[in-house]
C-alpha cells in the first residue's frame, strides 16, 4: 500500500451548520485519538460531527457528540459509536483554550474532520452563537 504525502488533505466530513448558526473567531488544528475500528470506519466516511463539542478537563481537550459508526468487517473488536475521544493538541494551546472558553459565550466545536497523509484531524472552531 503506497504511503501518502504528508501534506495531501482528504475530508471526511464537515459541519455545515457551524457557519450558520455561529460566529468563527478563531481556527486551530487537533490530532484524534482512535482505535482501529474507528479508523476504517473514518475511511468509509461514516462520522457525524454535527452535534460536537469540545471539553477541556484537567489540562486535557476531549471530543464529545461525534459518532463513528461500527466497521462492519470489526466483528468482535468493535468500538463504542459515541464515546469520548481524546484530542492532541500543545499543552499552551489548551491552556489558551481553557481560558477562552471559560469567558462568556465561547464554545469550542468541531467544524471539520480530515485525513492529512494518513493522520486524522479536527478542524476546530472558537465561536459564538448568533442571536435570531
Amino acid at each position: 500500500m503506497p504511503r501518502t504525502a504528508p501534506d495531501v488533505i482528504r475530508v471526511i466530513a464537515t459541519n455545515r451548520k457551524a457557519s450558520h448558526d455561529f460566529f468563527i473567531h478563531e481556527r486551530m488544528e487537533a490530532a484524534l485519538v482512535l482505535v482501529g475500528s474507528e479508523v476504517k470506519s473514518l475511511r468509509d466516511a461514516k462520522v457525524t460531527v454535527a452535534d460536537g463539542w469540545v471539553e477541556i478537563r484537567k489540562g486535557q481537550a476531549f471530543l464529545h457528540g461525534i459518532q463513528i459508526n461500527e466497521y462492519p468487517q470489526a466483528n468482535r473488536w468493535q468500538h463504542d459509536v459515541g464515546r469520548v475521544r481524546k484530542l492532541l493538541m500543545h499543552k499552551h494551546e489548551i491552556d489558551k483554550l481553557g481560558t477562552k472558553t471559560t469567558q462568556k459565550g465561547f464554545t469550542l466545536i468541531p467544524l471539520s474532520v480530515y485525513f492529512k497523509g494518513s493522520r486524522v484531524k479536527v478542524e476546530l472552531g472558537l465561536v459564538t452563537h448568533k442571536k435570531h
